[in-house]
Parts: C-alpha cells; sequence; structure tokens
C-alpha cells in the first residue's frame, strides 16, 4: 500500500468542481483509494462521499491506494492536485521558495490584479455599484398539499394550466420586446411542460398512490438527473431548464407563487450559486444593478437574459464570493469579468466614473446609430447583425444595421414534432428579405445536428455530437429535407437580396455537393444565380481557406465553434468558461488565414461569432483586414462608434503583434495599453 499526504491549496477547497475532477482521475485506476480529512474518511471514487470530508483551503489529507497501479495512483494525484485540480490555481509544493511562487503566478492568466479583487467571466456588458444581495432559492415542503387521487390529480392539472400561461406571457413578453432569442428560452420551457411523457409517469405514479406534489417532484428530478448524466453540455443544460419548469408548477401547487423566494426590495446586485431564467425575470429590473453568478457561462440562459436586460454579469466566478456579507458594497464589471469586493473610496471613485463613461457611451452611439462605420482615416467596415425572426431584422435596421450577416433558420425546425413545409419557411423568409430591402440577408441553412436533435430525424447516438452529424454534414445525408429549405430561400430571395451560407463546411467537397444541389434548384425554379458562402467553423477550412475561396463567394467566421475546435475546449462547459477566448493566438491566425485566402481570390471575409463585438478583438480583426463584423443586433452601435474611432493603418502592427503573443491575455493586455483601454 502507498500513502500520499498533501495540501489542498484550491481557495474555496474540495468544493464540487475540484472533487469531481479528482473523483475521475480516480476512477481510472483499478486500486482501491481511500481518503483521510483527520477522522473523517471517504472513497475516493465517489463524489458524495468525497465531498463529506468538507476539506476546505488548507486541509491536510492523506491518501491511501492499495493495488496493482498504487504507484502511478500516487504520482497521478499528486500532480493532480498541486495543479489546482482543474481550477488554475498555480499551486506549489512546500520546496517552492516564495520568489518562485510570485513569478509564477504573475504569468497566470485570469488571476486577479489586487488581492480585493475576483475574475469571472464578462457576461453583459456594463459596470454596477451597489450592495450584495444573496439570492437563495428556497425549498418546497412535501406536505403542504393533501392527499386524496382525485384532488392531487386535478391540482396538478391546475397548476399545469397556470404555468402554461405563465410561460406563455413571458414568452410573449419577450417577443414584443424583440427578444426573439430570449422568448425561446420560455418557448422550450413551453415544450418540457407538455411532454407527454412527463405527465404520463406522474399519473402512473399517482395511480399507485403517491401524493401528486411527491409524484409531481420525484418525475422531474429523476428526469433531470439522467438528462444531467448525457455526455453533452448542450443536452445536459436540459436538466436546469426541466428543473426550473418543474419548480414553477411545485410554487403553483403549494399556492407559493409569490412568496416562495426572497426578493430584493432596494437597488442590489444580485450574487448567487445559480440562477434559472424563472428567477431572472423574476426580479425587478428597477431593483437589479447586475449579476453576478458562481456557475454558468457566457451563453448560459441566464447571461443571455441578462444581456437582453441590459444589465451587467459576469459568470463562473470563484465560489468565495458566496462568502461575502449581505449588504456589502462590491463593483461588478460585466465587460472584463472582475469583481471587487470592499472597494476603497478611490475604487468606488474610479468605477463611478468608468460607469458614466459607459452611460454616456452607449448614449451616443444610440444617438448615432445610422452614421457608417467609418475608420478616422476612410477605411468602411460593415457593421450587419445577427437575427433570428423578422422582429430582429426590423429591429436590426433601427440601430443601424447594415444588414443581415445570419439569419438562424433552425428555429423554425426546434420543438416540434415534424419538418417545417417548403411554404412555411417561405412565410418566414420572404417578410424578413422584404424588411430588408436592398440591404444582404445572409440565410444560414440548417444548422442542427447531435447537439440539437430533430425528433423527427432518427439519428445514431454520437459520443461527440459536436464532432459528428451536423451542420452541412446533416443537410447532405437528408437531401430532400435540404432541397425544400434551399427552394424557400430561393424563392424568397426574388423579394430582396438573400445570400446563403453553409455551416460546418470542413473541405471543398462539401461545398461542391452543397452548391450543385442549390444551382439545380435555381435552373429547375428559373431563378438568377444565389451567392453562396461558407461559415469557417472547423480548423480545417481555415487552414484551407485559399483553395475554397476559388470557388466560395464569401467567409464567415464563427468565431464561437472555431475557438472550442481549435482550442478542444467544449464551449459549454462551465469550468472552462474563463479559457474560451476568441483572442488566443492560435485562433487569431486561423482567421488571419482565412482573410488571406479570401483577399487573395478577391472574396470578402467576415465574422458572425461572439469575437465580433469584443471591444478589445474589432481593432485586432480590422488590422487583419476583416471585411465585415456581424454582431448582436443591440451591439451594432456600440461597434459602429467603437470603429470610427480607430485609424486603420495603426491598427495593422497591432494585429500582427497580437499574431506573436503567447496567450489571449497577452493579447488583451496589449490592446488595452496600445489603445488605452
Amino acid at each position: 500500500m502507498k500513502q500520499l499526504e498533501i495540501t489542498i491549496h484550491n481557495e474555496t477547497g474540495l468544493h464540487a468542481r475540484p472533487a469531481k475532477t479528482l473523483v475521475n482521475l480516480v476512477k481510472k485506476f483499478k486500486s482501491d483509494i481511500v481518503i483521510w480529512n483527520g477522522e473523517k474518511k471517504a472513497n475516493a471514487k465517489s463524489l458524495i462521499s468525497v465531498l463529506t470530508l468538507g476539506a476546505s483551503k488548507g486541509s491536510q489529507l492523506k491518501f491511501e491506494v492499495n493495488g496493482e497501479d498504487e504507484e502511478t495512483a500516487v504520482v497521478e494525484i499528486e500532480a493532480a492536485i498541486l495543479s489546482g485540480l482543474g481550477e488554475g490555481e498555480a499551486v506549489h509544493s512546500s520546496q517552492t521558495t516564495p520568489s518562485a511562487q510570485k513569478t509564477e503566478s504573475t504569468s497566470t492568466e485570469q488571476k486577479p490584479q489586487k488581492e480585493n479583487m475576483l475574475r469571472g467571466v464578462g457576461a453583459a456588458p456594463g459596470i454596477a455599484i451597489g450592495p450584495v444581495f444573496h439570492f437563495k432559492r428556497q425549498e418546497i415542503s412535501l406536505d403542504e398539499v393533501s392527499s386524496g387521487l382525485v384532488l392531487d390529480w386535478e391540482r396538478l392539472q391546475d397548476a399545469l394550466a397556470r404555468a402554461r400561461e405563465q410561460l406563455e406571457n413571458l414568452n410573449q413578453q419577450m417577443i414584443e420586446k424583440g427578444l426573439q432569442a430570449e422568448a425561446a428560452i420560455f418557448d422550450a420551457h413551453l415544450g418540457l411542460l407538455d411532454d407527454p411523457e412527463l405527465t404520463d409517469a406522474v399519473q402512473t405514479r399517482i395511480q399507485k398512490g403517491q401524493d401528486a406534489l411527491k409524484a409531481w417532484k420525484e418525475t422531474i428530478e429523476d428526469n433531470a438527473m439522467v438528462v444531467a448524466t448525457l455526455n453533452d453540455p448542450i443536452l445536459s443544460a436540459r436538466a436546469d431548464d426541466l428543473r426550473d419548469v418543474g419548480r414553477r408548477v411545485l410554487k403553483l401547487m403549494v399556492g407559493a407563487d409569490d412568496k416562495m423566494d426572497v426578493l430584493p426590495d432596494k437597488p442590489v446586485i444580485v450574487v448567487a450559486d445559480e440562477l434559472s431564467p424563472s428567477d431572472t425575470v423574476s426580479f425587478n429590473k428597477e431593483l437589479v444593478l447586475g449579476f453576478c453568478i458562481v456557475n454558468g457561462g457566457p451563453t448560459s440562459h441566464t447571461a443571455i437574459l441578462a444581456r437582453a436586460l441590459g444589465l451587467p454579469a459576469i459568470v463562473s466566478v470563484n465560489e468565495s464570493v458566496l462568502k461575502l456579507e449581505n449588504d456589502s458594497y462590491i463593483i461588478v464589471d460585466g465587460s472584463d469579468g472582475s469583481l471587487t469586493f470592499n472597494p476603497s473610496p478611490e475604487e468606488l471613485q474610479a468605477a463611478e466614473q468608468q460607469r458614466n463613461q459607459w452611460i454616456e457611451k452607449r448614449r451616443v452611439a444610440l444617438e448615432q446609430a445610422n452614421v457608417p462605420a467609418i475608420t478616422a482615416d476612410g477605411h468602411e467596415v460593415e457593421v450587419v447583425g445577427n437575427a433570428g425572426s423578422l422582429t430582429d431584422a426590423e429591429k436590426a435596421l433601427k440601430m443601424g444595421a447594415a444588414g443581415i450577416g445570419l439569419l438562424r433558420t433552425e428555429f423554425l425546425f426546434l420543438e416540434r414534432t415534424t419538418a417545417p413545409t417548403e411554404s412555411e419557411q417561405f412565410d418566414v423568409y420572404r417578410p424578413i428579405a422584404e424588411t430588408m430591402g436592398k440591404l444582404p440577408v445572409i440565410v444560414r441553412t440548417l444548422d442542427v445536428g447531435g447537439d440539437k436533435p430533430l425528433p423527427y430525424i432518427e439519428m445514431m447516438r454520437e459520443e461527440n455530437p459536436f464532432l459528428g452529424e451536423r451542420g452541412i454534414r446533416l443537410c447532405l445525408n437528408r437531401p430532400e429535407l435540404f432541397r425544400q429549405q434551399l427552394r424557400a430561400i430561393l424563392r424568397a430571395s426574388a423579394h430582396g437580396n438573400l445570400l446563403i451560407m453553409f455551416p460546418m463546411v470542413g473541405d471543398i467537397e462539401e461545398y461542391r455537393q452543397a452548391r450543385k444541389m442549390l444551382d439545380e434548384l435555381q435552373t429547375e425554379l428559373n431563378i438568377p444565380r444565389v451567392s453562396a458562402g461558407i461559415m469557417i467553423e472547423v480548423p480545417s477550412a481555415a487552414l484551407m481557406a485559399d483553395v475554397l475561396a476559388k470557388e466560395v463567394d464569401f467567409f464567415s467566421i464563427g468565431t464561437n465553434d472555431l475557438t472550442q475546435y481549435t482550442l478542444a475546449m467544449d464551449r459549454m462547459h462551465p469550468a472552462l468558461a474563463s479559457k474560451q477566448d476568441g483572442l488566443h493566438p492560435a485562433v487569431l491566425r486561423l482567421i488571419a488565414k482565412t482573410i488571406e485566402g479570401a483577399h487573395k481570390h478577391g472574396k470578402w471575409a467576415g465574422i458572425c461569432g461572439e469575437l465580433g463585438s469584443d471591444p478589445y478583438a474589432v481593432p485586432i480583426l480590422i488590422g487583419l483586414g476583416i471585411d465585415e463584423l456581424s454582431v448582436n443586433v443591440p451591439s451594432v452601435p456600440l461597434v459602429k462608434a467603437q470603429i470610427r474611432g480607430l485609424n486603420v493603418s495603426e491598427l495593422r502592427n497591432l494585429a500582427q503583434q497580437a499574431l506573436e503573443c503567447s496567450t489571449a491575455l497577452e493579447v488583451r493586455e496589449l490592446v488595452k495599453k496600445t489603445l488605452s483601454m
């Protein structure tokens, strides 16, 4: 038997994420492994058992490893703990000198700059200054509903009906505000609420004599646990949605809809371990200054809603934020993901000045929304909007967008039991084309697959759905579905300036197959040639951009996926959110190669990912020669305003320096220093 004694240096000890990392590591060994924390003992292969150790920062743990691979196990366990168990901490052994610690820690990305600062990931821009309000969801007692089969089932049906009405109202409110993507969150919740298998399972439990409240709660949790264990972040995220829906119904069943959770009664910054979409919209916007969330990434539903509400937010913050006292003042910077606690008078004054500058900057940008995005030295960059509906297109025009750079079409195919007909699709594309007039509308063909399955398409189970049958791969393997969409787009193109874009193209053959199908349909419908481009989302396409550009009409770089494939980091993984940075030099080099390949053959290249609205990225992208930036509609005026204050001749040198950097943090520091940001 081998033994290892080691100290935990993680700031918040062995909480859920590092504990899970440790357990996953230990499980690969055949040896029996036991951990001791004082007198507490745990099976190292059980997450619950490890969590019950209560190991905090400074805890001295003893590992007992017994088996055929015990030596290897001890070495790897020690290395993993010293490296921070996936939390990116600069953890050192007792032999490391203080000076060495200081040297290493200064090169660690995303380390706090000050002792009273925590780092997270910026999810919604802006500065929030105010008192902490810890939001804690209250548990619902299972004893607050009477028994009796008939009464129970009727009470559940009533709660389901009222929950459905609430969700329909929330969905409609978001649509009326032009927040189509946000409305889709509650539309998805309606889909979960109406799932027949869910209600059938509840009814079966009730028929066996179980109380309706318990039957509903246990059925929701059983299903959520199954979903949460799926090896896919998109599907796993549905577990949180399912629990949110379940809790909404439970509150209605016990008559606690408006009194369960304690909500703020004065302006505060909401701090929480996690927030569901229902939690987020339950707050009075006038009393919420910003959000600070431990779990979730910048693409979580809470982050989406925070941006829609115009509230600064940071996510993936260290759990130590939950220990801050209620009403203690903090500063949240939703742009760079920082949180300052116990701020000094000087820090408060600086933050207030920065907040006022941000508010004024946004006001001026909105006022000048229709002014062209021309740099100080006369270089024009097209700033267009990402859209998913007619409402989005109308809002894009008001915000000064020069067109639609990405029209998502998957919303037509999701949350339904049959594929949309050609006529249904045409009825959606045509009014968007007419609304935009001569301005370009780039329609992305169906972008679903293993990570976003369609119930009416039979697909094999995939271990790695992001690497599976998705995007153009799925469309080419379902030619009838693909032809139907292409016909609808081509017919609508007669009513505006539509272009077509194929997603997830990895090589020239995929584009040729899609283009051939498009050409055949154009001839069949007697419609003039429509331009067709591709999204550059995989490294193979970026590396072969000069070859692809000989035949492709344009490129639009999807930086979200390109970043995850380049860095081999799942973009929906909350523990990796802070490392998912499109300004990583590896990603920038692929972007540069794509632009170079396009321009070599007289084609244009744009950006349609989150990077396009990142104020630190915009100067780099323009310096690399990008022709178009397609951003979320609310960001259009701000991006245009930023461009008008830049000088291309200076940015070219900045971009080349960025390509020579070692990390994304170095790139951001370079931009900050060069442009005094």
